[in-house]
């Protein structure tokens, strides 16, 4: 078993962790989810109190996360079980098996942002999203399992590969080209759409809060994506906190991961509603906003096929810094605890994963059997979105708030010589409002 010592992997530099951090926290749910819930709830009511959930609960969760991975210098199974031992490894073990079982299906996805990629300059594609046909493009697509199967494959190769070249070599080097290119693209893309005849109604909708709209609802989606954005609850934060210096400011850190994280879902919005306004199309049209709706809206733009392109490569970069620090959680566990090389454990585990995957892939098609009711792709995502990340989410809050406590304020505090101010409310957000918090989301997403 590997110890916290001077043998084991670090990170390069600060900022080599922070984009790292930040990739891994900036995924498809804030290019893709969070757009799509802000026009289910209101729009600008909902960023609102989205801002104020993620600095409070978010900030606090990622803080306790990042200390208990630092401490140990270990894994998620492995931290849990050198800081305290008992049941509490368990956390770690949800941790795991999530990070298994959201990057099976999380890879399909993310196959379809290649395809994308592609077919934005495949000739007659946009032409037909252009004709009100995107919706039958998608369909047709997802219905060919060889298809979606490859796009799978791809980009599981990728996410391998860049596992398999370390923390320094891969995971680092390439988080710190990918984050800022996709902070790039944003930004073109926001252009773009804030300069469209009648986008300003979409800035409107999108930044101007409407509470009459804020139900029981409203606060429960924006707390939950806040939280899930956020890769909280599956062991990514622990696993990347234990590769990072004894020097590092904890607090700061976090912060600022989860400023970039706000940051690159408020744009997501920005980028997508003055386009979508412009062209008449729906805001709260749900999932299929990225992969309907915009191909009609890139379709209508002059050089539609370069900003379709940009789209999907934003999309693609914010999957794969998020899919490697997954499987680095299942990485990190086999060569901690099991003594696997680093090679042996990415291509073995992303292997496995890829398979796992495959009738997630199928499922959407028709092409392998529901499970209770739902497509296998959206029973596994219910699995581990609703059951092991809350769970795993309020167990890592009450274990920082409550049993380790002397521990952690040493930890976020580097030994008492950095004064933390909000040091107290910290605690009482993990001992008391985020458990609470995060059972609530529990409690209702347990619907069926």
């Amino acid at each position: 078993m590997s110890e916290n010592g001077a043998d084991r992997e670090q990170w390069g530099s600060r900022f080599g962790f922070i984009m790292a951090a930040a990739g891994s926290a900036i995924g498809l749910g804030n290019i893709w989810r969070f757009p799509y819930l802000a026009g289910m709830n209101g729009g600008g009511a909902f960023v609102v109190i989205y801002l104020l959930l993620v600095l409070s609960i978010g900030v606090a969760v990622m803080l306790a996360e990042m200390a208990i991975g630092r401490s140990a210098g270990l894994n998620a199974v492995g931290a849990f079980k050198k800081l305290k031992g008992g049941a509490w490894p368990l956390v770690g073990w949800m941790g795991v098996i999530a990070g298994f079982l959201i990057l099976s299906f999380y890879g399909v996805v993310a196959g379809w942002t290649i395809a994308y990629m592609i077919k934005s300059f495949t000739p007659g594609f946009l032409e037909a999203a252009a004709a009100g046909k995107a919706g039958d493009l998608f369909g047709a697509f997802v219905s060919n399992p060889g298809q979606v199967v490859a796009y799978q494959a791809l980009f599981m190769f990728a996410t391998i590969w860049i596992v398999y070249r370390g923390i320094g070599g891969g995971i680092e080097k390439y988080c710190k080209l990918m984050m800022p290119a996709l902070f790039i693209i944003l930004l073109i893309l926001i252009a773009r759409a804030v300069t469209l005849d009648g986008a300003g109604k979409g800035l409107e909708f999108y930044l101007k809060p409407d509470f009459s709209k804020v139900t029981g609802g409203t606060v429960l989606a924006a707390l939950g994506q806040g939280f899930f954005s956020l890769s909280l609850g599956m062991g990514c934060m622990i696993t990347y906190g234990s590769y990072l210096s004894k020097k590092e400011v904890l607090p700061s850190a976090a912060i600022t991961v989860v400023s970039l994280d706000t940051s690159a879902a408020f744009l997501s919005g920005l980028a997508i509603f003055p386009a979508v306004f412009a062209f008449g199309m729906e805001p709260a049209s749900g999932p299929g906003l990225t992969f309907i709706t915009l191909p009609s809206v890139f379709a209508k733009m002059p050089m539609g096929a370069v900003f379709s392109f940009l789209f999907f490569l934003l999309l693609f970069f914010a999957a794969i810094t998020s899919s490697i620090s997954l499987l680095e959680v299942c990485v990190a566990y086999f060569k901690d605890e099991l003594g696997w090389s680093r090679a042996k454990a990415s291509w073995v585990l992303g292997l496995v994963i890829f398979v796992l995957g495959v009738p997630s892939a199928l499922s959407l098609g028709g092409h392998f059997p529901k499970i209770a009711g739902k497509d296998f792709l959206d029973a596994v995502d219910f699995f581990s979105s609703n059951v092991l990340l809350p769970l795993g989410g309020i167990f890592i809050s009450l274990f920082a708030g409550w049993v380790w406590l002397d521990s952690a304020r040493k930890e976020v505090t580097n030994q008492g010589s950095h004064s933390f101010a909000l040091e107290v409310a910290w605690i009482w957000v993990c001992r008391v409002v985020a458990p609470l918090a995060i059972a609530w989301i529990f409690v209702k997403g347990l619907k069926w």
